[in-house]
């Protein structure tokens, strides 16, 4: 499959005129349905539901995991499991580092706090680095040995919002670099935020821009759910409080740590400093075999005061000091285009002015595809050096913008130097979508792969089930599979 472009800006509004004109032609994909229960349920797992490239095999390694985000190896090349301790629909267990032991037992090295969720860990120089996503306290980088030993490499991150702290990932300089997400879907704070759970618990948090920015004095008019009052209204603005109107040519100070951006800091601590901004929410980092660091973006959801409409998840090259477009940028694109409006125009910019974007997206992925945590490819054994393989964890329909059918629940490679997206591991039938929709016993939701030490082995963390009910995501403790991929 080549790079969604085309079916961002031409299919789209084809699908619309379609639906416009046939009434029915196409369906929009609402609700799983089913009550908010996070209790297990039981899952059916079957390597015969999974599709593979020929040359390839694919088994179960771990199963019964709970909202696990992350793998890697240790010196001696163990697998070691992240399990978050947080998922979207506000549910909180215990984060954990997990090893697996031979037979596909896992031994726990250190539990966590309240603090999910847990995106993300690498190992180096005798340590695991771990993302905490901060929904509670704020996000940190936490540092933490194979007998259990942690102590905090950064903290007071601001990660209260939609998104959260991510990454990590060790750069050959002595720094770990890792991503913060925005706060908010597209720079403005509305009552979509409450229904994450977070603006009831922090009404005042919103975006941090990391340089000064000027605005275009461009607000919001939005019901209040923080007030019983019916009716009630507030005017909101960008990088602004719920409820806080601005000014054209209001001036917002930078400040680091900021949100949507790249930021790295010395593996001996220090404060962080900036490397790339712009960025909704920067969650999967890896370094290409050539040295250049690279990032997935998830992009806009059609959600909110400021709402977007059908923008692609991103692949970008990360160039230091770059800005890659938030909030008024798609993949380079500007959302005050009429692609970003569905059938009217895209939202009208926030920001006064634009620094240039550095570089082209190195792929543009699915709408709603949730493309996150990614490796490439290393070793010759196991084929397409130099390819970025992505996890795509799929939609959350209808919370997020409706779509025509499922979109993610896969893995895909992607060629970097031409942009071209291709399936790699997939559930096997005439439909796409989580296992548990389909019937089927394969792939539910995709959160991350990795390659172990020798690059011959793909590793690929699957969160587990997650239903989109009434009462939003429904996360399914003890659902979680790590699956591992070889070449035969």
């Amino acid at each position: 499959m080549v790079i969604s472009t085309l079916a961002r800006r031409v299919g789209l509004p084809v699908v619309l005129a379609c639906a416009a004109a046939l009434s029915g032609c196409y369906k929009l994909r609402g609700h799983y349905g089913g009550p908010q229960s996070f209790e297990p349920v039981p899952r059916a797992v079957s390597v015969a539901d999974v599709a593979v490239p020929a040359g390839y095999r694919v088994e179960a390694v771990a199963q019964g995991l709970t909202y696990p985000t992350g793998v890697a190896f240790d010196a001696q090349g163990r697998p070691y499991v992240l399990e978050a301790g947080y998922s979207y629909g506000e549910v909180w267990t215990a984060p954990r580092l997990l090893r697996l032991e031979a037979g596909g037992t896992l031994k726990e090295v250190y539990v966590g706090g309240k603090n999910g969720p847990w995106t993300g860990l690498v190992f180096h120089d005798g340590a695991f680095f771990i993302s905490e996503g901060g929904t509670l306290e704020g996000g940190r980088i936490l540092r933490v040995t194979p007998e259990g030993q942690m102590s905090v490499l950064v903290d007071k991150l601001p990660s209260f919002g939609d998104h959260h702290t991510n990454g990590p990932a060790i750069g050959t300089d002595g720094y770990l670099y890792f991503g913060q997400g925005s706060a908010t879907n597209a720079g403005v704070v509305g009552p979509d935020n409450a229904d994450f759970g977070w603006l009831t618990r922090n009404a005042k948090f919103h975006d941090v821009p990391c340089e000064d920015i000027t605005l275009t004095g461009e607000n919001y008019t939005s019901d209040n759910p923080l007030t019983e009052a019916k009716d009630d209204k507030v005017t909101t603005g960008a990088y602004s409080a719920f409820g806080t109107p601005t000014t054209k040519g209001q001036v917002i100070k930078g400040q680091l740590p900021c949100t949507g951006a790249v930021m790295r800091v010395p593996l001996r601590g220090g404060p962080p400093e900036l490397v790339a901004s712009g960025l909704r929410n920067p969650f999967g980092l890896a370094f290409a075999p050539d040295g250049r660091l690279f990032t997935t973006e998830n992009a806009y959801d059609s959600r909110g005061s400021r709402s977007p409409f059908g923008a692609g998840d991103v692949l970008w090259e990360v160039k230091p000091g770059g800005w890659y477009g938030f909030p008024d940028f798609s993949a380079g694109q500007a959302l005050n285009l009429p692609d970003f409006g569905g059938p009217g125009h895209g939202p009208a910019f926030v920001l006064a002015n634009h620094k240039p974007i550095p570089v082209k997206p190195a792929a543009i992925l699915g709408v709603h595809s949730s493309s996150n945590g990614f490796d490439f490819s290393r070793s010759a054994a196991f084929g397409h050096v130099g390819e970025a393989f992505i996890a795509q964890f799929g939609d959350q329909a209808p919370e997020t913008g409706r779509v025509y059918g499922p979109v993610g629940y896969k893995v895909v490679r992607a060629n970097v130097q031409t942009g071209v997206i291709e399936d790699f591991v997939v559930n096997r039938g005439r439909v796409n979508g989580p296992a548990s929709e389909i019937g089927k016993a394969g792939l539910e939701r995709p959160v991350a792969a990795r390659f172990d030490p020798s690059g011959q082995a793909l590793y690929v963390v699957d969160f587990g089930q997650m239903p989109m009910t009434e009462q939003g995501p429904a996360p399914k403790k003890q659902t979680g599979v790590l699956w591992r991929i070889t070449k035969e």
